[in-house]
């Protein structure tokens, strides 16, 4: 396959509802999409890094700026290119995973688009369709925090996740839990809000029966983690702290995690996911599909990924309407708390063109 050139769209969704997480607020999504054009093919992805460095060092300025300056011209010297090339082309330059991995998303889907091969048989998928969970922000109050709950229950969600930071954690879990019983497959996350010196308190939340707390600590704190482990009942799982398949095999050695969060922008593409999901399988880890508030092209590739076999525990692929009133795709809808994998070629999906039209506020043409 041959590029000839990728276009950077720059799209502003609002959402239907505020999302409030220890990092901050957010009221609408700025994201930025790739079309990677090709004599016979084109395809799309998906930039999940926010508008601001505060989630991860990546922001969506930067972004833009590394695959215009760089990542995108590094693919023009390829005599061939396909999605195992990506990578390795990339690789001189440092960091900067989620362009990487939206430049590799595109490239992949325009490859498997003239293979007439779906995303999700291409990964190794062994599913049709996969269970769904839905994460709730940090919210004004308990009483709201329990409608949003029993909310998403009557819309069929099969497992609960609660963003917590310190003073928003121990009574909104245990009231959650007093309401909707012990049967309710109910997790935290933290997003790196606290420290070790908060293991006693967060040991409180192992009365309350949890699947899991992701990411209490700091990216780089391994040992702070593996240590804290040590100190819970509750499964710690890895989300940020996860760029890798490397770094994901060190985090098991070094038991700082049962449980690893796999989101493919924060390591790098899809097939580094892969890779990720494999290490896992090899340890007995279980892994979960995580998710960064993604337009319909995004989350159509999170449900290809977590329909491989070792996504054993519901993921953050929920339906569009979680987020978005209109998604720029057809709308994924929750049938039974599952969500169907697409079966047709590449993401399976493709973008509306009067939605992506009314949310577009920039574009640029890069040529190769």
């Amino acid at each position: 396959m041959k590029l000839t050139g990728v276009e950077l769209r720059r799209v502003r969704l609002p959402l239907v509802a505020p999302f409030r997480t220890s990092f901050g607020t957010q009221t609408e999504r700025t994201a930025l999409l790739l079309r990677a054009v090709g004599a016979d093919a084109e395809g799309w992805g998906e930039c999940v890094a926010m508008a601001d460095p505060l989630y991860s060092s990546e922001y969506e300025g930067a972004c833009a700026d590394v695959l215009r300056r760089f990542l995108i011209p590094a693919l023009g010297g390829l005599r061939r290119l396909d999605a195992a090339a990506v990578a390795p082309a990339l690789a001189p330059f440092k960091g900067h995973r989620m362009a990487k991995a939206a430049l590799e998303m595109a490239v992949l889907d325009a490859e498997l688009r003239t293979r007439g091969e779906p995303l999700a048989r291409a990964l190794g998928a062994v599913h049709d369709r996969v269970p769904c969970g839905v994460s709730v922000g940090i919210m004004d109050s308990v009483p709201e925090l329990l409608d949003a709950v029993a909310g998403y229950l009557d819309e069929g969600y099969l497992r609960i996740k609660l963003k917590i930071e310190p003073g928003w954690d121990i009574e909104p879990v245990r009231a959650v839990r007093e309401r909707f019983g012990d049967e309710l497959l109910l997790q935290v996350d933290a997003n790196t809000a606290y420290t070790l010196a908060d293991t006693r308190h967060l040991a409180r939340l192992d009365a309350f029966g949890l699947l899991l707390i992701e990411q209490p600590l700091e990216e780089e704190d391994l040992l702070g983690h593996a240590q804290l482990a040590r100190s819970l009942a509750t499964p710690v799982c890895l989300d940020e702290s996860i760029t890798s398949a490397r770094s994901a095999a060190a985090a098991i050695t070094l038991g700082a995690c049962s449980i690893v969060n796999i989101k493919p922008g924060r390591v790098g593409g899809y097939l580094e996911a892969r890779r990720i999901h494999d290490v896992c399988a090899a340890h007995g880890v279980p892994v979960w599909c995580g998710g960064m508030l993604e337009t319909g092209l995004g989350r159509a590739a999170n449900v290809a990924l977590a329909a491989l076999p070792g996504f054993t525990l519901p993921g953050d692929t929920s339906a569009s309407d979680r987020f978005y009133r209109t998604d720029i795709t057809d709308p994924f809808v929750l049938a039974d708390g599952h969500l169907p994998v697409p079966d047709s070629p590449g993401l399976g999906v493709v973008p509306l063109p009067e939605v992506l039209e009314e949310v577009t506020v920039g574009t640029e043409w890069i040529p190769l």
